[in-house]
């Protein structure tokens, strides 16, 4: 005898999202742990590079987010600390300052956050997770998870910056399993760019809009380290031809010969430092560690150019047999082992060709996971755009010197990458697991 099944009630619907909830939330804090605990308190409250703040700030920061969204807003709780918002406040306190700042302790900093999510649990047990903007389908508590997942990944950056004996390992990153070479062409034509129906997107994903993208070209992969070692072999960092007066200017004033990490061996060999391990470079990985005016660089230097925003994403998300945008590029499904590179499994960029099952309907591949991905465009909202729920997440940066990164990292957290996902940073960065891919316009009759 077959029992038909009962279509899930409310109550069920809210039980699984407590326990997604439960799970994201977890998880990031596990990730916090590893990354604070495998080091002792002098290397928690040292600055490893002005850029990055102390670890221990990042720690005790997470917490402070977490405590105002999820402890006083959303659950109407008294606060656990109200004297130290102004410290973790990051608009007050640049990272260079940060470590003159009477900062808590690494043991006050654990405790203290330990305090913050025993509340959090109580109030995720209490919230009827609907009702109003900040709590339907559980935003703010999504909100979290992404932010501390994001400052998870700050932090691993940081652990790259340091200096000393590894701390931290991985599995390697799986090796090639199909061939990835060439251009995918895009024809002309509208897409869905954004989102207004995924819950956990944030505000500057949002709202989904119509775009219309002309017919261009897109590398199927990102380039590799093989392939940037050309434009090194060739002068490229000798060569302003190839640089915009701006980024010549800053690979003159910076010193730039080759990415960040990377050394060359009195015989000619290139080794890449990984989070403290000399490690011989592998030519097929994603190149790491460049910022905007170097990709920009190498785009001039092959002939083509960075992909804008709108090419990215379409690139990604567009399904032509069905006319709709997929949420990655392998269909709605959450990302998982067998289609990206990320979480932290591996501590490096994988392969090109190792996740075939994770390329989108166009036949381009790694487009979410292994290095975030740098664009040709500013950071500008979305026509329609609202800031929601603080202008501080998003709007404060629209129209800066930033320049909008796709994708997501090997260090990305699944909960915090998605393909209307949006990064940014100053086009001189070079500490965040950024690489690139190149793109051109079509040629007359090409798309056709």
């Amino acid at each position: 005898m077959t029992i038909p099944h009962s279509p899930p009630t409310d109550n069920s619907r809210a039980e699984q999202l407590r326990d997604r909830i439960a799970d994201v939330l977890a998880r990031a804090r596990q990730r916090t742990h590893a990354l604070t605990d495998c080091l002792d308190e002098a290397e928690l409250v040292a600055q490893h590079s002005r850029l990055m703040s102390p670890l221990v700030w990042d720690l005790a920061h997470i917490g402070n987010q977490e405590e105002q969204w999820l402890v006083r807003n959303v659950g109407g709780r008294e606060p656990v600390r109200a004297d130290i918002d102004e410290l973790y406040d990051a608009f007050k306190h640049g990272r260079a300052n940060r470590p003159g700042l009477p900062l808590l302790a690494p043991k006050q900093a654990r405790g203290y956050v330990g305090t913050v999510r025993d509340r959090v649990w109580d109030v995720l047990e209490r919230s009827e997770l609907c009702g109003k903007p900040l709590v339907d389908d559980g935003f703010a508590f999504g909100m979290i998870a992404q932010h501390e997942q994001q400052h998870d990944e700050t932090m691993l950056a940081t652990h790259q910056l340091r200096t000393g004996a590894a701390v931290l390992s991985a599995a390697p990153a799986p090796p090639s399993s199909a061939p990835v070479d060439g251009e995918i062409v895009i024809p002309a034509g509208e897409f869905t760019m954004g989102s207004s129906a995924d819950p956990w997107a944030l505000d500057n994903e949002r709202p989904a809009h119509r775009v219309l993208v002309p017919g261009f070209a897109i590398d199927a992969a990102p380039v590799t380290n093989e392939r940037y070692l050309a434009f090194i072999d060739d002068g490229g960092y000798d060569r302003p031809e190839f640089w915009s007066e701006r980024g010549w200017a800053h690979r003159t004033q910076a010193g730039l010969v080759a990415p960040q990490f990377w050394e060359c061996d009195p015989t000619g060999r290139w080794w890449r430092r990984v989070f403290g391990v000399m490690t011989p470079l592998r030519p097929h990985q994603p190149v790491a560690h460049v910022c905007w005016f170097e990709a920009e660089a190498y785009a001039n230097w092959a002939g083509k150019r960075l992909p804008t925003e709108a090419e990215w994403e379409k690139a990604a998300r567009f399904d032509p047999s069905t006319g709709t945008s997929r949420r990655f590029p392998w269909g709605d499904a959450d990302p998982d082992p067998d289609t990206a590179n990320l979480g932290q499994r591996h501590l490096e960029p994988a392969e090109v060709g190792a996740y075939p099952t994770g390329a989108s309907p166009a036949g381009v591949h790694q487009l979410i996971g292994d290095v975030w991905e740098w664009t040709a465009s500013g950071f500008e909202p979305y026509p329609g755009f609202r800031a929601f729920p603080y202008k501080e997440y998003s709007e404060v940066f629209f129209g800066g010197d930033y320049r909008v990164l796709r994708g997501g990292s090997f260090g990305t957290d699944p909960v915090a990458c998605r393909g209307t996902f949006r990064n940014w940073d100053h086009p001189i960065r070079r500490q965040i697991f950024a690489g690139f891919r190149l793109a051109r316009d079509l040629r007359p009759g090409e798309d056709e």
